[in-house]
Parts: structure tokens; C-alpha cells; sequence
């Protein structure tokens, strides 16, 4: 099967989440398992790094707007790990300093950035490779099953080609004034209740949604929630409309990348019989937030995180206070929103010693924290699938989580009796039954041979992509019979 993906980033070229890893590992799995693979992607400034020669694919595509054209030149990114990779070089829309925005805001005109992708993609298949598929990411790729099913409808060589979105986080919708509209050169009737208009709005993320031939997100829990009036984000009666055809699969974590027993940028390798190295890991990343020492009986927690409410910081914040009373090390590192950006740097003002933070993305760093901390924390409201918790499993670093979405479907609670389950949740999302799951994490702690065993049982997981990337050939195939 020949698969095309559209995504607004991918690793190692951009990324600024979870998205550019799945859309790194997928795509590759499916390539190991003998598919044709093809991944588009805008040609940021990030990108540029990555390329050591320009080998021009297609010289020029024009894309027409209402009132004028842009042109774009598709360059070959070339074959890496079985993909095929292009990228669509429009340098006055793509070539900036972020991917959606500056200082945590959004360019004014991301969505003649990403209208132009999305038709640029259609545009590309016609001439290096109609696929059998076309699986579209978020709402940066959500207009392309609405151009194939519009603009495109009767173009011979496209009315046919199916395709699947997947809906990685509901609360990112791409919504824009109504005009937009008119100048992507979309038909009108695109815009009404049925199509992309959303309270007086442009929706993409709801038009993909409604003009897609199947739908997926990144876990079962999470299908269920966004069909909810208090996780779905105004799209709730949209997805109910379509349960039938959406399907909540698992991200699978990439074992290359994030495995102690061959992780290049941890201080020291280790396996679940062989634990030492994760002693020396933990004094490394001590050493690497400027804490002197901690007792082997302090916990370290660690926090890798986009700062956002989204993230569950309001509780950490009331908790603040208790928290402290515990003997404990915490260790942060992160970016996002000012203010909590500013919440961290002032908890580590407050209690000097106890909390350092580091306001930054550092990927090293990030695999340090997975390797030397003893506890992750991971508090999110709601999280579609979440992919540090696994990390964490596979580094025997316990996580404690809110029971939503993906942090639901990959922890379980630990049973000290049974000696089963691999981390600690909580539910209701309040702060004290977030202060009860850590209190709980902190008891079992300090009975060394039940740590072990909880360390034993999140490292012998395995949530690699093989499983759910058959899962997606189940569904691509499902979508290809329902289009032929």
C-alpha cells in the first residue's frame, strides 16, 4: 500500500510536541512492515538544518488564492529509515523562527499558511505519486479531505483516493474568520452547519472531521472523551454524529530513541536486572540541575512538560505547600505559557534546594530526567495519549497521573498485594486526591523490594509501534474498501 502522511511537523526536522514523534514513528514502522511511505511537511527554517543539498522535486506549484497565487517548489528530502520525504518551500509563509507563532502567540495568517499546505499536498500526489491513502494530522492537514472532497471532486485521478484524520489533542481546532473561506479559494458551501462554520467561525479541525472518510485519535479513553460536552471542546455532537467511524489507537513510543539500556545521552545504561546504571543517571541529572546531593531515601520527581492548564499545574500549585513537608527533590524542565512559566521559576525562588527548573527545550536534558528521576509526574486534565509516561515506564521511573485519556490507558495502579500495576492515578482531577496519589508513590518508596517490583513491571511493558501500526493498516484498509 502506498501511504502518504500530511503533518505539521515530524522529528527530527520540526517539532514543538507529541504530534512530530508519532508522525516520525509511524511512517517508519509502516515502512518496515514493506508499505510505500511518503510524509509531506512545510519547509521551516528547523527543516533547513537537516538538508545539506536542494534536489528540487517539482520546480513550481502554483496555488491560487481569491484575489492572487502563491508558488511553491517541493524539494526532496530524500529516503531516510524507508520514508520518502518532500517538503514544500514557500519562503514569505514558512520560513520563520517557530512553526505557528513567536513568543507563544499565533502568526496572524496561519491559516493561508496551512491552506496553502494542504492544497500544496494534493497538488504534489498528482505529480510524484497518487497514494492509496492520505492520512491527514490535526487541523494544520484538516483541509485536505475537505479539498478532495470539494474542490476536488471531480478530478478523475483524486475523487477516489480516501483519507483518514487523526485527532491528536480536540482543543486545537485552527479557527479563523469567516472570510477565509473566500480567499483559500474554497466553495462556499463548505461554510454552513454541516460543513466548517462554527459559531460564526471557520473550523478546519471540524471540517476535516466532517469531510474525512475515517476518523482516528491517539487512544481508546480519549475517543470516548472528546465525544463528551466536558472534553470534547464544542465538537462533541460532531464526533457523536460520527462514532461509528472513529477509533481511538494507542501511540506507540519509538524503543530507539528512548531505551536505558542504549540511550546515548544518559550518564549510564542499565536494564531491569542490571539497575546500577539508573543510581548513576540519577546523581547525573542532580548534578546537571546544580542539586549538591540528595539521600538515597529522598524521591526525586521530575516534570518534562509544555506549561499550560492543560497540564494540571493549577493542583501542583495548591499543593504546593504540602508537598513540601515531604522529604523530596523536584526537577523541571519546560516551556509554554508566562505565567506558569513564571510559576516555576518562582517555586524554585521560594524553595531554594528543593526545586530547580529550567525554562527550556532540551531534549538531552529530557532523557536525563526520564533516566535519573524516581518518580514522574504527570497531572494533566485531560491528555489524548501522552508519551513521557511511557517513556518513564520503560525507564523505570514510577509515574503518577490523573486517570484521562491516554495517562488512563497505559498506567496502572499499583497493588501492593498483588504486586501488580505500573504507577499510581488519581480521579477525581482535585488536589487532594492528587496529594493522596503521591503520598501513596512516597510509602511504597520506602520499601525498596515493592519499588523494585514496580520499577520491574513498567520496564517489561512494551508500547512499540508494531501493535498500532497494524491497527492503522486495519483501518487504512477499511477506509480504501469504503472509497472503492
Amino acid at each position: 500500500m502506498h501511504i502518504v502522511y500530511a503533518a505539521s511537523e515530524c522529528v527530527p526536522f520540526a517539532k514543538t510536541g507529541g504530534l512530530a514523534d508519532v508522525v516520525g514513528a509511524l511512517p517508519r514502522e509502516m515502512a518496515r512492515q514493506g508499505h510505500q511511505v511518503t510524509v509531506y511537511l512545510p519547509y521551516y527554517r528547523q527543516v533547513q538544518k537537516h538538508m545539506t543539498e536542494r534536489r528540487i522535486a517539482i520546480p513550481s506549484i502554483t496555488i491560487p488564492f481569491h484575489s492572487y497565487n502563491r508558488f511553491v517548489t517541493v524539494l526532496d528530502g530524500g529516503i531516510r529509515n524507508g520514508v520518502r520525504f518532500y517538503f514544500f518551500d514557500c519562503p514569505e509563509l514558512f520560513d520563520r523562527e517557530g512553526l505557528y507563532g513567536a513568543q507563544g502567540g499565533e502568526y496572524s495568517d496561519n491559516a493561508e499558511r496551512f491552506g496553502l499546505y494542504s492544497r500544496t499536498v494534493i497538488e504534489a500526489v498528482k505529480q510524484l505519486g497518487v497514494p492509496d491513502l492520505i492520512h491527514a494530522h490535526d487541523w494544520h492537514a484538516s483541509l485536505v479531505p475537505v479539498m478532495l472532497r470539494s474542490l476536488y471532486y471531480f478530478d478523475p485521478v483524486l475523487r477516489n483516493v480516501p483519507c483518514l484524520l487523526t485527532i491528536h489533542n480536540a482543543g486545537h481546532q485552527g479557527l479563523f474568520p469567516p472570510q477565509i473561506i473566500e480567499r483559500l479559494d474554497l466553495p462556499p458551501d463548505v461554510y454552513t452547519v454541516d460543513g466548517l462554520e462554527f459559531y460564526g467561525q471557520a473550523n478546519f479541525l471540524k471540517g476535516g472531521i466532517i469531510y474525512a472518510d475515517t476518523l482516528s485519535t491517539v487512544s481508546p479513553r480519549y475517543a470516548q472523551e472528546i465525544q463528551t460536552r466536558e472534553l470534547g471542546a464544542g465538537l462533541e455532537g460532531v464526533l457523536q454524529k460520527r462514532s461509528a467511524d472513529l477509533t481511538g489507537i494507542l501511540n506507540g513510543v519509538d524503543y530507539d530513541e528512548w531505551n536505558p539500556e542504549t540511550d546515548r545521552k544518559i550518564a549510564a545504561h542499565y536494564t531491569p536486572e542490571r539497575m546500577q546504571g539508573k543510581r548513576d543517571c540519577r546523581r547525573d541529572v542532580l548534578h546537571a540541575f546544580g542539586v549538591k546531593s540528595a539521600s538515597d531515601s529522598t524521591p526525586v520527581l521530575g516534570i518534562i512538560s509544555w506549561f499550560s492548564t492543560q497540564k494540571g499545574f493549577d493542583l501542583l500549585a495548591e499543593i504546593m505547600p504540602e508537598l513540601m513537608t515531604r522529604d523530596l527533590q523536584l526537577v523541571v524542565l519546560g516551556t509554554g505559557e508566562p505565567y506558569y512559566e513564571g510559576l516555576f521559576r518562582s517555586f524554585a525562588e521560594k524553595y531554594p534546594g528543593r526545586i530547580a527548573v529550567k525554562v527550556a527545550y532540551d531534549d538531552t536534558l529530557a532523557h536525563k530526567i526520564e533516566a535519573g528521576a524516581d518518580i514522574f509526574l504527570m497531572p494533566s486534565r485531560y491528555e489524548p495519549c501522552g508519551l513521557s509516561q511511557i517513556y518513564s515506564l520503560k525507564y523505570g521511573t514510577v509515574p503518577v497521573v490523573h486517570a484521562t485519556g491516554g495517562l488512563d490507558d497505559t498506567i496502572d495502579e499499583w497493588d501492593p498485594a498483588a504486586q501488580t500495576g505500573t504507577g499510581f492515578k488519581f480521579y477525581p482531577y482535585e488536589p487532594s486526591h492528587f496529594m493522596a496519589a503521591l503520598d501513596r508513590a512516597f510509602a511504597t518508596f520506602t520499601d525498596k523490594a515493592a519499588w523494585q517490583a514496580l520499577q520491574r513491571n513498567g520496564m517489561a511493558k512494551d508500547y512499540s509501534w508494531r501493535e498500532p501500526a497494524g491497527e492503522y493498516l486495519r483501518l487504512y484498509e477499511e477506509c480504501v474498501r469504503r472509497r472503492s
